[in-house]
């Protein structure tokens, strides 16, 4: 795509810098690669700096809710507490739970218990007791701009084959850090993380897999963790997507909840596990800004 901009306009950016100090060589690199044929996010969604700034604030509000859960999660209680502790954590904090009312989730937080692979619904009847694991995925709106990050727990005393679950997946997702380098596929990472959750034994949910994240709360690219090497759109630098594989102990076959429309199950009841962080390209590899 050729941006119609002057040499000596100001950056499109919005940094002040005439174009050709700025952003010229990322554009004209840009161009290269899509003359190659290679697939590209659409310039709209590469962050512009100042953009940057204004998400890690929201990121620092999602973070602080995590952690506050992370103090105070315990067996005994019920995951309706969680969402009333993230609701007014953030809202105590000027933020807006994203997922509450979106596309008619009803809560504002997912709370994924042992089976459940993701999106499972907060409630008064559902109550964390010992050798449980859970995913607890907390999205923020801040000043207009989007957060997005999960942990795991694990619950009292765990199984071993639990703790190895959880300890792997929080492994895929370090390697798939590692594995985000501008001007390469983001396959890449995706079959990196793959491979380290077969190596383990285990494997990788493949309908349901990551996102941009930033001005909206689902942006693109949908980044999967099932991919081949050299698939997938270039990173580059600006680029913002959550890294978030749901990694299952058995097959990797899921169930839709027919009831509530939301709660995503293993086929064959055996544990998942995920963690989630957003990550932005940089020109060295790149910058964990969510966890």
């Amino acid at each position: 795509m050729s941006l119609k901009i002057g040499r000596n306009d100001p950056c499109w950016c919005g940094s002040g810098k005439k174009y050709k100090k700025c952003h010229e060589a990322f554009d004209t690199r840009l161009e290269q690669f899509r003359q190659q044929g290679a697939p590209l996010l659409s310039h709209e969604l590469i962050k512009k700096p100042q953009d940057v700034e204004k998400i890690k604030e929201a990121c620092a509000v999602n973070i602080a809710v995590l952690d506050y859960v992370q103090e105070h999660i315990r067996a005994g209680i019920s995951t309706q507490q969680i969402d009333d502790w993230v609701h007014s954590e953030t809202v105590r904090r000027g933020g807006t739970p994203a997922p509450l009312g979106y596309e008619g989730f009803p809560k504002s937080v997912c709370t994924s218990i042992n089976e459940v692979v993701c999106h499972g619904i907060p409630s008064e009847e559902e109550i964390l007791k010992d050798g449980d694991i859970i995913n607890v995925d907390v999205s923020t709106i801040y000043n207009g701009f989007y957060a997005d990050s999960s942990r795991m727990f694990m619950i009292g005393e765990v199984s071993p084959e639990k703790q190895a679950l959880v300890q792997t997946v929080k492994e895929c997702v370090e390697i798939g850090i590692s594995k985000v380098q501008p001007w390469t596929p983001i396959g890449n990472m995706g079959s990196a993380v793959h491979q380290h959750a077969l190596f383990h034994g285990y494997q990788v949910v493949r309908e349901i897999g990551g996102h941009g994240v930033g001005y909206e709360f689902h942006e693109d690219p949908w980044v999967s963790y099932t991919s081949e090497e050299g698939s997938g759109v270039i990173m580059v630098p600006g680029m913002m997507f959550t890294i978030e594989p749901m990694v299952n102990m058995g097959s990797a076959e899921i169930r839709t909840d027919e009831k509530d429309g939301w709660t995503v199950r293993t086929k064959d009841g055996l544990p998942s596990a995920q963690w989630e962080v957003t990550v932005l390209v940089t020109e060295t590899g790149c910058e964990v800004i969510c966890w």
